[in-house]
């Protein structure tokens, strides 16, 4: 059997394989409500045989979300359809994770097709808050600078998320730390002109989410499994670096962080980022190596092979797919027949399953 289908234990969790849906934003909700869509395009990748789906950001606040078209699950009401969503994927062999995020000055803006570009009057704008009152863009209002009050509404709406996480039958959370969006905006130096002890050093700018941790642990069993995405470099002079994001790394295994999900960028305008395939590999490569942590490679993964390579390099423990299982829900069938594997594919589309003999003649 390829690495790529071999099975991982993450404490409680037991994965099929090593092939995870990358958390991607839709747009396609209203009030934070998952609807018959979601359910769709996130039951689709269980059918599929991905092992892990990781729900898209979904926001713990109102004013936490990129757009008005964002998944919520800052009240009760929301978690029916999650409870749906969650049986679903179960009863198809994948795990259901989430991921939880604050957009911070990012939010408040319209959907990619739309433009991308901040709201700023009417329908689906709100004000927006950050480390320090910096807009991301030129010409954005500028966010609200978070006070002691406020960052102490950030920690309690993840701890309350996470319960409700819980309930709704998530089997994993991953904290969005990364993409510039509000942790990450308190790790950079960029975006974190802060003076008190959430800014300036390393150890304060850190702390927020550290503090975010320890508050969603306080609801989540010690036995089930807790990622954070980070973004391993800002790509931008006096930023965030790979460097930085080891010794982050080492100070969250003991707060029982089983996973780096390791992204990059999206924090400053101005970042330059060498686009090539697997250009994100080298950061899960360096901070498992450093740390002894579980990672999570993802970015420009287009094929079995690639994601094998990378296993077989022992440069990352899991493959995060996002663009490619926007382009075939069914990447794990398909790249089982790359690879050579005979996976059980689901018993109601086993007719269309290649024969033997037709694998064969595909290696």
């Amino acid at each position: 059997m390829s690495k790529l289908f071999s099975p991982i234990q993450i404490k409680n969790l037991t994965l099929k394989n090593r092939i995870v849906v990358s958390p991607m934003c839709q747009y396609s909700a209203e009030d934070g409500f998952a609807n018959d869509f979601h359910l769709v395009h996130l039951g689709s990748r269980a059918v599929g045989g991905a092992a892990l789906i990781i729900q898209e950001a979904t926001a713990v606040s109102p004013e936490g979300r990129i757009s008005a078209g964002d998944l919520g699950i800052w009240k009760d009401e929301h978690l029916a359809m999650y409870q749906k969503i969650t049986t679903f994927l179960k009863d198809q062999g994948a795990v259901p994770g989430i991921q939880l995020a604050h957009a911070g000055r990012k939010a408040s803006a319209n959907p990619p097709w739309a433009g991308g570009n901040q709201v700023n009057e009417g329908p689906g704008s709100w004000p927006t808050v950050a480390p320090s009152a910096q807009p991301f863009h030129e010409g954005d209002r500028a966010p609200i600078a978070l006070d002691q009050e406020g960052i102490e509404k950030i920690k309690s709406d993840f701890k309350a998320a996470a319960q409700r996480s819980l309930t709704a039958g998530y089997e994993m959370i991953e904290i969005h730390a990364a993409h510039g969006y509000l942790i990450h905006q308190f790790l950079s130096p960029l975006s974190n002109l802060r003076t008190d002890e959430y800014g300036g050093s390393f150890e304060n700018r850190i702390r927020l989410l550290v503090e975010v941790i320890e508050s969603v642990k306080e609801v989540w069993p010690s036995e089930n499994a807790l990622f954070v995405r980070i973004s391993a470099t800002d790509w931008t002079e006096g930023g965030w670096t790979a460097e930085d994001s080891i010794a982050l790394t080492k100070l969250l295994i003991p707060l029982g962080v089983d996973l780096i999900d390791c992204s990059s960028g999206g924090l400053s305008e101005h970042q330059q980022i060498p686009l090539s395939p697997g250009y994100q590999v080298k950061f899960a490569e360096e901070i498992r190596q450093a740390t002894g942590i579980l990672t999570g490679a993802v970015g420009l993964i287009t094929s079995a092979k690639q994601a094998e390579m990378v296993l077989d390099a022992q440069q990352a423990d899991l493959i995060f797919l996002a663009r490619a299982f926007l382009r075939d829900p069914y990447f794990p069938l398909h790249a089982a027949l790359e690879l050579g594997d005979d996976l059980s594919w689901p018993k109601q589309y086993e007719r269309a399953k290649p024969r033997k003999k037709d694998l064969n003649k595909l290696n």
